[in-house]
């Protein structure tokens, strides 16, 4: 444990007493906020094993910021905000494409070839090399986005800075989400699956392999699938009902890429809208 994250967990125990006169709470935090914002710290990764590591340390800086900064106006042009926290900058030196209407706050990472267009993207939030976040596509605080994925136009990747030792959403690399799929509460897509468009994913939707029946998990879609928003029968003593699940209909072959007009293809087969 680093002398930081000593400190860190110690102000953390205090945070009820924290407020923007402390001046020596305020640095280390800081200090952690600037080292999420160029990379050198992050909130979440992939062990080795595959397991989700959370450090909770650094979530803690960022719920401690909310206490030690206070509200300040904010110009941008014509745009005037009224925030605790400050917008992202210096995109040229960081080899990101941003366009008008986009934003991101500082304490979030953006790797080199990131592209937004009209979007959003939260503190804490990590987005790799090579992905495009579409127009009104929101990436929430903490989430974990790999290198090569598309969030297409619309999608919803939730949040998570509380309790400290929740884990995020991650979306491994060269995942496709469709639009307005909503990915929340530390669900997990694997590496080069797709999920179509309108897809809810979240830790109590069953995913369910849809050439055997079988459920294989609970909020998360495993690697080099193709998944889509489905429901299941269920009966209760008030009447049958019919419940969200998501459903596996293709597995594809590991380092498969998607591209658009096959994946239009697969959903036309299963009878999917595109």
């Amino acid at each position: 444990m680093s002398d930081l994250e000593t400190r860190i967990n110690h102000w953390f125990e205090h945070i009820s007493e924290m407020d923007p006169s402390n001046v020596e709470a305020r640095r280390d935090v800081e200090l952690v906020i600037t080292k999420l914002d160029d990379g050198q710290v992050r909130v979440a990764e992939i062990a080795v094993g595959g397991e989700v590591i959370v450090h909770e340390w650094v979530k803690r800086a960022i719920l401690l910021l909310f206490r030690l900064r206070g509200l300040r106006k904010i110009e941008v042009g014509p745009f005037e905000y009224l925030d605790k926290l400050d917008l992202k900058t210096d995109y040229e030196r960081r080899g990101v494409r941003v366009v008008p209407g986009a934003s991101a706050r500082r304490g979030s990472y953006l790797s080199p070839g990131v592209i937004l267009m009209p979007s959003y993207v939260n503190i804490g939030a990590w987005v790799g090399g090579g992905t495009m976040v579409d127009t009104w596509a929101t990436v929430g605080s903490c989430a974990q986005i790999g290198s090569n994925v598309h969030l297409a136009g619309g999608v919803g990747i939730g949040g998570v800075l509380e309790p400290a030792n929740a884990v995020p959403v991650v979306i491994e690399d060269d995942a496709f989400i469709g639009s307005r799929c909503m990915v929340v509460e530390g669900a997990r897509v694997g590496k080069g699956s797709i999920l179509g468009a309108g897809t809810i994913l979240n830790p109590s939707i069953p995913v369910i392999d849809a050439e055997t029946g079988e459920e294989v998990s609970r909020g998360y879609v495993p690697d080099y699938c193709v998944a889509v928003s489905a429901t299941r029968r269920r009966e209760y003593p008030g009447g049958e009902f019919f419940l969200p699940c998501v459903l596996i209909i293709k597995r594809m072959d590991e380092g498969e890429r998607h591209n658009k007009v096959a994946l239009n293809n697969i959903l036309r087969d299963h009878g999917v809208a595109t």
